[in-house]
């Protein structure tokens, strides 16, 4: 069989088909999807019954991969580094206590964000392979944030095009109210510069590069700089420029931090959920960052 993409609903979310990404790719396997994040943003494989070194693999066919451990509050691990555990587990397996502070740490999750956007070289591509789901709640909804600039009125992309923002898990966490940081952890989340408008270095298109990690616009007000990225989130986050993914076991979504924004949903955390993410890496940053 060879490679499928068939569109879904969404204009930039592919389903795939005819490849079984467990297995070694060939290069030109491996062009062939990077392709089609180019042109679609989200790719969905279904029944991919990864490995941990299965799916490591297969995100390496893309870049190097992100190593998690600066990304957590957590210090003892389920998984390995070049895993992030986005599932609601300890290191038992067991769901969390409804007060642990891993838990209350990863509740940002459910608010719009871009992967490693609080890093100084933002990530690239995103897999997260569903091995345990949930009967209901839990999808993970994503936002194009390539349509969303596209269909902004000339006079705000004139004045958006070259404003920076600072980003930061801590004050992604701030806006639930969790404040429980180490100082460790507030120098490990120290906040970095980041272009609101990016280019995508394959196909050159510009896109809007939000997240709840934003404090704040270089050289603006703080009120002013916050008022203006919650207009332009409500903006990007219209039902036009969305999907919803419900998982099914086994699924593999893929999906590019440059062009999109995602969440996931409320679910009963007293079931098992157990999601595992690969980041690969991006290699540039978007603006220069002032020295230490």
């Amino acid at each position: 069989m060879s490679i499928t993409i068939k569109q879904l609903a969404s204009s930039f979310v592919g389903e795939v088909s005819g490849i079984d990404i467990t297995q070694a790719l060939t290069q030109a396997q491996a062009a062939e999807l990077e392709a089609g994040m180019d042109r679609y943003a989200v790719l969905i494989y279904h029944d991919q019954r990864f490995t941990d070194d299965q799916q490591k693999a297969f995100s390496r066919n893309f870049g190097a991969l992100e190593d998690t451990a600066s990304a957590t509050i957590v210090t003892g691990r389920r998984l390995d580094p070049d895993m992030a555990d986005v599932s609601n587990l300890g290191v038992d397996h067991k769901p969390l206590a409804r007060d642990d502070r891993r838990r209350l740490f990863n509740l940002g999750n459910q608010l719009w964000h871009s992967d490693s956007s609080f890093k100084a070289v933002p990530a690239k591509f995103s897999l997260l392979s569903g091995r345990i789901v949930v009967d209901a709640g839990g999808n993970t909804e994503f936002a194009d944030m390539r349509a969303a600039y596209d269909a902004l009125d000339d006079r705000t992309k004139t004045e958006i095009e070259d404003l920076v923002c600072e980003h930061s898990l801590i004050y992604s966490r701030g806006l639930l109210g969790f404040t429980d940081i180490t100082d460790q952890e507030r120098a490990s989340f120290r906040p970095v510069r980041q272009r609101l408008v990016r280019v995508h270095p394959a196909t050159g298109r510009k896109s809007l590069y939000l997240s709840s990690h934003i404090g704040t616009i270089i050289g603006w007000p703080m009120p002013e700089a916050r008022a203006l990225i919650r207009d332009l989130t409500e903006h990007a986050v219209q039902p036009r420029f969305t999907y919803s993914h419900r998982w099914r076991q086994f699924d593999l979504v893929m999906w590019d931090n440059r062009s999109t924004m995602h969440r996931v949903r409320r679910f009963d955390e007293t079931e098992v959920r157990d999601m595992r993410r690969t980041t690969v890496a991006g290699d540039t940053v978007t603006v220069e960052q002032m020295a230490a």
